[in-house]
C-alpha cells in the first residue's frame, strides 16, 4: 500500500480542491517518473502532494498550496480544451485517523484512515463527479427556465410562440447534456478501482450519499426529459400549423384556379 507524502498545514489536516478547468484534458504528456498511478491518472508534485486528473476536464489537488496549484494549472493550460477563465471548484478538508469511521462528519470534514493512493483516487473521483454534476445542473437549470413558460403555455392551450430553430436548439442542448452525463463522468457507475480494492466500497457509498450523486443524476435526467418532451411537442405543433397553412394555401390556389377557369368559360365564351 503506497502512501503519498502531503504538505500538511498541521499534523492532521489536508487541503483538497477539485476544479473543473475545461471540457477535456490531454494527459499523455506527463512523464512516467512523475506518475503515481493511472485510471485515474495521479501525478506526484515535487515537495509533497499530488494531483488526480480526469480527461473530462477536472483536476483534484491534494495537500498543495495556492501557489503550487496555480503553477500546475499553468502547465495544464495548453493541454486543456475549452479552458475556463474562472474554474468551478469545490473545497474539502481531509483528516487522517485510523479510529474514525471513514466519511464526512457533521462539520463537513472528510475522515480517512490513511493517504493510500487508491483512497485519494476514490475521493478525487467522487469530487470530480460532483463538479461535473454541478456544471450540468447549472446548464440544465438555464434551459429549464426557458422551457418552463412554454410548458405552462401548452397546459393552457397555447401554441408556444417559438420558432423552429429555437425548439431544435432546446432538443440539441438536452441531447448534448445527456451525452455529457453518460460519456464524461459516468456518475451512476462504480469506480473501476473498487474491483481491486473492494474494502473501499463502504467509503464510496458514504461519499456518494454525502454528495447526493445518484439523486442529483436522476433529477437531471428528469429535467432533461421534460425539456426534450416539451420542445418536441412544441415542434410537432409548429410543424402541424405550418402544414395546415400550406394546405390552406393550396386550397386557395385551387379556388382561384377554378374561378379563372369559370371566368374563361362563361364570360369570354359570350364574346
Amino acid at each position: 500500500m503506497n502512501n503519498v507524502t502531503l504538505n500538511l498545514q498541521n499534523t492532521v489536516q489536508i487541503r483538497v480542491r477539485a476544479a473543473l478547468i475545461g471540457s477535456r484534458i490531454d494527459a499523455k504528456p506527463f512523464r512516467a517518473d512523475e506518475t503515481l498511478a493511472i485510471n485515474p491518472l495521479t501525478v506526484a508534485i515535487p515537495g509533497g502532494g499530488c494531483v488526480v486528473l480526469f480527461r473530462y476536464g477536472v483536476v483534484v489537488f491534494f495537500g498543495m498550496n495556492s501557489e503550487q496549484e496555480t503553477q500546475f494549472l499553468e502547465r495544464l493550460l495548453p493541454l486543456t480544451n475549452e479552458p475556463r477563465t474562472w474554474p468551478d471548484d469545490e473545497l474539502i478538508e481531509v483528516r487522517i485517523d485510523t479510529e474514525q469511521l471513514e466519511g464526512v462528519d457533521a462539520q463537513g470534514c472528510l475522515w480517512l484512515h490513511d493517504t493510500s493512493i487508491q483512497r485519494l483516487q476514490l475521493v478525487a473521483e467522487m469530487l470530480a463527479r460532483s463538479s461535473v454534476l454541478s456544471d450540468d445542473e447549472a446548464r440544465v437549470a438555464k434551459t429549464f427556465e426557458q422551457i418552463e413558460p412554454l410548458a405552462q403555455n401548452l397546459s393552457k392551450g397555447g401554441h408556444g410562440g417559438r420558432k423552429r430553430h429555437e425548439l431544435l436548439s432546446y432538443i440539441g442542448d438536452s441531447l448534448l447534456s445527456q451525452q455529457r452525463m453518460v460519456g464524461r463522468a459516468e456518475v451512476a457507475e462504480k469506480p473501476d478501482l473498487l474491483w481491486e480494492r473492494p474494502e473501499l466500497e463502504g467509503l464510496y457509498l458514504r461519499l456518494e450519499d454525502e454528495f447526493e450523486l445518484r439523486e442529483r443524476h436522476l433529477g437531471l435526467e428528469r429535467k432533461l426529459q421534460v425539456i426534450s418532451n416539451t420542445a418536441e411537442t412544441l415542434l410537432d405543433l409548429l410543424q402541424t400549423r405550418q402544414s395546415h397553412r400550406v394546405e390552406w394555401y393550396i386550397t386557395i390556389l385551387i379556388v382561384v384556379e377554378i374561378g379563372l377557369t369559370l371566368y374563361e368559360l362563361f364570360f369570354r365564351g359570350q364574346h
